[in-house]
């Protein structure tokens, strides 16, 4: 069986039942995803609910436990020193999916209670504790499909959620990603949607930096033929495109929280950039007019700014090369 707390100092026994309660929520579609020590709190407030120290067939049923037992419970057979002031802890962190799962009720003596009603208490459900009380006998494997079965697991609810909460891009040459939730990335799905078919001169994207996935979309090869500089995520622009048509590349900075392209930034960028095959350009994107008003000192000359909600327009930074009648 997986060790699911190899930091644990408790004792064999303990650490035994902790990780038997573990494999038991890990089965039944609870994601593994706290911390060793949140999990540890999770797998003993179970135990507490289900009444189990050593035995699974011993499991209870109608425990209807408040916060306060389960946290003496807890201390007095699992080697904890859980203070009784943390009683909201229970509900908001060590039972929260379990709850959320439906294999632990909350429930009170009237219908409908608050949340802090003292009527209510903490029992698992009927069918799980028929399932629990059968673990580590032959019957466990029919079981457990039986009980999941047409059941779709917490973790799965909680993947596809995350994978509605993503922003939908399309890359100039038509292909699909999908970037976090962010206003961030709504910036810079509208520099690769909006600005770059203006402004981009059939560009292609070689770079992409998510914010919480640095490599959803990185063109190494091409990246390597205009002796890009060796690449570390900390010194990338936020978006790297290529125009061909004019050998142009795009270093773009999507402003949300951190700066534009300031003077600092593009001699740090020319510097690393020495000997790229490609001439530079330089891009701040802006969500807003406001947004670019709290930025607008900090923006090197010989530079470009694009404002989301002025698409069709660009601000010159760059002194006489545009001066003349529209």
């Amino acid at each position: 069986m997986k060790n699911y707390i190899p930091k644990s100092t408790k004792s064999k026994p303990v650490q035994k039942i902790i990780n038997e309660a573990l494999d038991i929520l890990e089965s039944v579609g609870i994601p593994m995803t706290k911390t060793e020590r949140g999990m540890e709190r999770m797998a003993v407030c179970f135990l507490a609910v289900a009444g189990v120290t050593k035995d699974w067939s011993k499991a209870k049923e109608n425990a209807n436990l408040k916060s306060r037992d389960i946290i003496n419970l807890v201390n007095k057979n699992f080697e904890e020193k859980i203070s009784s002031g943390s009683y909201d802890d229970i509900r908001r962190k060590d039972l929260k999916l379990l709850v959320l799962a439906d294999i632990v009720i909350n429930s009170g003596v009237n219908k409908g209670s608050a949340t802090n009603d003292p009527t209510r208490g903490y029992a698992l459900h009927p069918d799980f504790k028929q399932l629990i009380v059968s673990y580590k006998t032959t019957n466990w494997t029919k079981n457990l499909k039986s009980f999941n079965k047409n059941k779709p697991s917490l973790a799965d609810i909680l993947s596809r959620k995350r994978d509605l909460e993503k922003i939908p891009v399309k890359l100039p040459n038509g292909k699909p990603i999908e970037l976090s939730l962010g206003e961030h990335n709504v910036l810079q799905k509208a520099l690769i949607e909006e600005f770059l078919p203006r402004f981009g001169s059939d560009c292609t994207v070689l770079y992409i930096g998510d914010t919480s996935n640095k490599t959803l979309h990185i063109e190494l090869e091409e990246l390597k033929k205009l002796n890009f500089f060796e690449l570390s995520h900390d010194e990338l622009p936020d978006i790297i495109a290529y125009s061909k048509k004019h050998n142009w590349l795009y270093l773009i900075e999507a402003v949300h929280s951190s700066g534009p392209m300031s003077e600092t930034r593009v001699l740090e960028l020319k510097k690393m950039l020495k000997d790229c095959k490609a001439e530079l350009i330089f891009v701040t994107g802006f969500l807003t007019r406001p947004d670019f008003r709290k930025w607008m000192l900090d923006v090197a000359w010989e530079t470009e700014v694009w404002i989301a909600d002025n698409p069709d327009h660009l601000v010159h930074f760059n002194g006489h090369k545009f001066l003349g009648a529209y």
